[in-house]
């Protein structure tokens, strides 16, 4: 980003009060339900068995930016998997002087498992009582919505508003998280100043958010004969030395940091696990290697490269400990803790915003796992706030849903917060 950096930005001493009030006022409800239920129709699993991907969600939101007129930028992450990009700057916008906003939400949404085990159809948008249902109502389609809602109302209350909006609608948030990634890559985060991620967190504003270590263990021994082991090398022993290990270091980890206020503990979860790795297994046979899966989840006061270590030196002490026992680890994805400092200017427009959008003071809390923002913060340094409708727990889950009230709220947060935050933010003097 050319010009001032992102500190040296601030906002001038008008009080955008009032106008953020108005912004909040104009988000348009009824428009807002329909466009959640209208994504949560579209099956956006990626499941190539089935040829399905966010291309069909990305479009629908492209669509309706066109529709709304503004002009959004499609670029292809993957065949099939688009990111979806679109700006609005108000008409005394200055890229040298004012702020830039992103509002970031994913296509993709989870499989909806045994659809005998849904009491609705989980891609019908079913409204029951204050209940919006299907995969993805909370995770995050009604954030895409109300993102999409609180960009309109800024627009329609504030268009002299001297900053910009960038929305960020990516793909793959459930899997690798290629599409934040490619928008980052692509430079779009480099004139970002701060960013809001619409996940389902309860409304609260959410400063913290856990790392997540995902790693491979692959163990090899000797096959033998289930009635001789004495023949052979067990791979299964072996491995289930190293998960003592590791619960060890779980348990010197939980109380070296102790009970994060709002993140918990970390945590080392074995999960997936196969012996052998592959092939036919039998009883009576001692198999030749194991696989096992391992999800690590770190908060603040972890260093990934040193945890990481601590696990490789109980593979190495583990193989010590049974001679022709081989433990290889593999760490294909790291996605370190986030946490953004309570006085940055995002949060204090949130957090002023608050009492006349959701009401009361400024409710904080932590994300328990990776989100987008993990790449935000970690690669490009912008600040996040990850904040939206939808209970935490209800993700992933059968009968999701997002609750209408909640999902109007949290539009009408952002929109309050777009004005507050971009509200008439100067460089300061040099």
């Amino acid at each position: 980003m050319s010009g001032p950096g992102r500190d040296a930005k601030r906002p001038a001493a008008a009080d955008p009060s009032a106008l953020a009030e108005r912004a909040a006022a104009a988000v348009d409800a009824d428009r807002l339900v329909a466009w959640t239920q209208a994504l949560v129709r579209i099956r956006s699993v990626v499941d190539p068995e089935r040829g399905s991907s966010e291309q069909e969600a990305a479009t629908w939101v492209a669509d309706t930016l066109r529709e709304l007129g503004f002009s959004p930028t499609i670029e292809e992450v993957a065949p099939g998997r688009p990111n979806v990009i679109c700006d609005w700057s108000g008409s005394r916008f200055d890229p040298e002087r004012h702020r830039t906003l992103m509002f970031e939400g994913h296509t993709d949404v989870v499989t909806e498992g045994d659809r005998a085990s849904w009491s609705v159809d989980p891609f019908g948008g079913a409204i029951d009582g204050d209940r919006l249902y299907g995969r993805g109502a909370a995770d995050m389609k009604g954030g895409v919505a109300a993102a999409i809602a609180a960009l309109c109302a800024v627009r329609e209350v504030a268009p002299d508003l001297p900053g910009r909006i960038r929305l960020g609608i990516v793909v793959d948030e459930e899997g690798m998280m290629s599409g934040i990634k490619s928008f980052i890559e692509n430079g779009w985060a480099r004139e970002v100043d701060g960013a809001i991620v619409c996940e389902p967190e309860e409304n609260e504003l959410c400063l913290v958010q856990k790392g997540a270590l995902r790693l491979h263990v692959r163990v090899v021994g000797a096959m033998a004969h289930g009635a001789m082991p004495y023949a052979g090398v067990n791979p299964v022993r072996g491995l289930a030395h190293f998960l003592v290990a590791l619960e060890e270091l779980e348990q010197r980890e939980q109380q070296r940091l102790g009970e994060h206020p709002h993140l918990g503990r970390p945590w080392i979860t074995p999960t997936m696990m196969r012996a052998p790795d592959g092939g036919t297994p039998q009883l009576n046979v001692m198999p030749g290697n194991a696989y096992q899966a391992i999800d690590v989840r770190t908060v603040p006061g972890q260093d990934h490269d040193a945890l990481l270590a601590e696990i490789q030196a109980a593979a190495r002490a583990t193989e010590a400990g049974t001679p022709g026992l081989t433990i290889e680890v593999e760490c294909f994805a790291s996605r370190p803790w986030t946490e953004t400092a309570a006085d940055d200017p995002l949060v204090s427009a949130l957090a002023a915003a608050y009492p006349g959008t959701i009401g009361g003071p400024a409710r904080y809390g932590g994300v328990p796992g990776a989100t987008d923002g993990t790449f935000l913060s970690a690669w490009a340094q912008v600040p996040i706030v990850t904040v939206g409708p939808g209970d935490r727990t209800i993700p992933h889950q059968s009968d999701e849903f997002v609750r209408v009230p909640d999902l109007i709220l949290a539009a009408r947060l952002y929109a309050a917060a777009a004005v507050r935050y971009l509200g008439e933010a100067e460089s300061a003097p040099s």
